[in-house]
């Protein structure tokens, strides 16, 4: 459903209806964004409610920019303007902020869903500014869809990357997980160990990095190290 806004006076500040419908837009399409940032934010990732809502309730203004913050400008003739390339220039800057949600780190990509998400989430409110609230709401249900639905239903057919670190003062040990990680056929990425001195005694760091199909293998991994003797710091990230 896209709002009629010829119907309208076209001078916006003689008309308070036209204002508080602009205004309108704006809330939904915070609104939508902040749905969608709710689940972010469950999932502990960097963008948020907060990011999500803004994400959405700025492209909404730019897109209400773009329909009608020129019109002085036409009414005075003889000005070439293109209200899209306003908004195409939200397509352009939303690529910036969702690039600074992406962290490489240990052969870890993380940020890639957040960052669609964040993209997702202007075109809504751009929906939104632009007066289509029905094609607004449905891809805020739809965006939710894919985040939780999908991988409910698919989650266990992918793989997740997981980093487990831990010290031990056994070498051994480092064998024995490198056999039980054999033993599983984890698919390993990386697997490495050096020696360090703490407190004058001679402890091993082991970080492995690998893929699992969802947090039953990985938690009997996590159990079979913690059963190991004199292990110390066992992390899972």
């Amino acid at each position: 459903m896209m709002v009629d806004d010829n119907c309208f006076d076209d001078n916006l500040s003689g008309g308070d209806y036209m204002e508080w419908t602009l205004v309108l837009r704006l809330l939904v399409a915070g609104m939508l964004g902040a749905v969608i940032g709710l689940d972010r934010e469950y999932r502990a990732k960097e963008a948020g409610f907060r990011t999500h809502f803004l994400v959405s309730l700025g492209s909404a203004l730019f897109m209400i920019v773009s329909q009608y913050g020129f019109g002085e400008v036409m009414k005075a003739g003889g000005a070439n303007y293109d209200g899209a390339r306003v908004a195409a220039q939200i397509v352009s800057g939303i690529g910036f902020l969702g690039a600074g949600t992406i962290i490489f780190h240990k052969q870890f990509i993380r940020g890639l869903t957040t960052a669609a998400g964040l993209w997702a989430t202007a075109g809504i409110g751009m929906a939104v500014g632009g007066g289509m609230y029905f094609i607004g709401v449905a891809s805020t249900v739809l965006v939710l869809i894919g985040l939780e639905a999908l991988t409910l239903a698919f989650g266990k057919i992918g793989l997740s990357s997981v980093s487990i670190s831990f010290y031990t003062s056994e070498k051994r040990n480092l064998e024995l997980v490198t056999e039980e990680i054999h033993k599983r056929r984890y698919h390993l990425v990386s697997y490495t160990s050096a020696e360090e001195a703490h407190g004058g005694v001679l402890v091993y760091k082991a970080e492995i990095i690998m893929k699992v199909r969802g947090h039953r293998e990985q938690n009997a991994l996590f159990v079979f190290i913690q059963s190991l003797n004199n292990i110390s710091q066992l992390k899972v990230d």
